[in-house]
């Protein structure tokens, strides 16, 4: 193996909308590797861009082509949006406000499957961030886990807390403090107020993701739902600036 190959490998970029980046700590992860993760975030993006005209789900939303028509990725997505929209009692769904984008999803889905990638081509500790959103597998540093600070979004530059784990680790947080309340529940058709924003954190970016989403579509019954739910944990910030951290379910 060659010194290059052995020194951490760090590649940032724009895609759907916000800053990716990958950081790999493992050796024997090649810039070709890079090059073509690179690359495939842009695919997705093309296809499932809903400010995209020509992308598919845009054209399978106006109902010009059927899901067979699609990229293969659009069946697998719109099947897990469906089981996510039964997991979370219909606070997650690839329809909000009535119309087919399931943006609330492909973000996560999108950084774990890159995520994926990278561990197929060898990598063995890496940090996948797409937006703030992020999936670490093995170790910061031999011995160091990755630690991942939660922002808090009503006071700019401080933190509610900080998160490690050796891996896998994923975190992913639903809030006011960039969009405002863009947020919208379902079953009333209305943003909820009651809570700044919702930190989910597991061991999968794409589930976290959706729940995280779902948790702050609920408003008020965010932190009852989340602390009944497996596998995961969660940081609850209400729009008066308090705090609630939930215990892994």
């Amino acid at each position: 193996m060659s010194a290059a190959a052995a020194i951490p490998r760090r590649r940032v970029w724009s895609c759907m909308g916000t800053v990716f980046s990958i950081d790999v700590r493992s050796s024997g992860v090649e810039s070709a590797v890079m090059d073509d993760v690179v690359a495939y975030s842009h695919r997705i993006d093309a296809i499932f861009s809903t400010y995209r005209p020509g992308s598919d789900i845009s054209r399978l939303g106006r109902g010009e082509i059927r899901l067979a028509a699609c990229a293969p990725e659009v069946r697998e997505v719109l099947r897990r949006c469906a089981e996510l929209r039964v997991e979370t009692g219909g606070y997650f769904t690839a329809h909000p406000s009535g119309r087919l984008d399931p943006s609330g999803y492909v973000k996560g889905w999108a950084i774990e499957t890159i995520s994926d990638l990278l561990v197929s081509a060898g990598s063995t500790s890496h940090c996948v961030n797409g937006g703030g959103d992020v999936q670490c597998i093995g170790e910061a540093a031999p011995g160091r886990p990755w630690r991942v600070g939660v922002s808090h979004p009503l006071q700019p530059l401080s933190y509610v807390g900080v998160v490690e784990s050796a891996g896998p680790l994923a975190v992913a947080t639903s809030g006011t403090a960039e969009r405002g309340a863009h947020i919208v529940d379902p079953h009333s058709g209305r943003c909820p107020t009651e809570t700044a924003s919702v930190t989910v954190v597991g061991s999968s970016i794409g589930l976290v993701d959706a729940y995280a989403t779902a948790a702050l579509a609920m408003g008020r019954d965010a932190e009852g739902w989340l602390d009944r739910q497996p596998g995961v944990s969660g940081i609850v910030v209400g729009a008066d600036g308090s705090s609630t951290w939930l215990r892994a379910g």
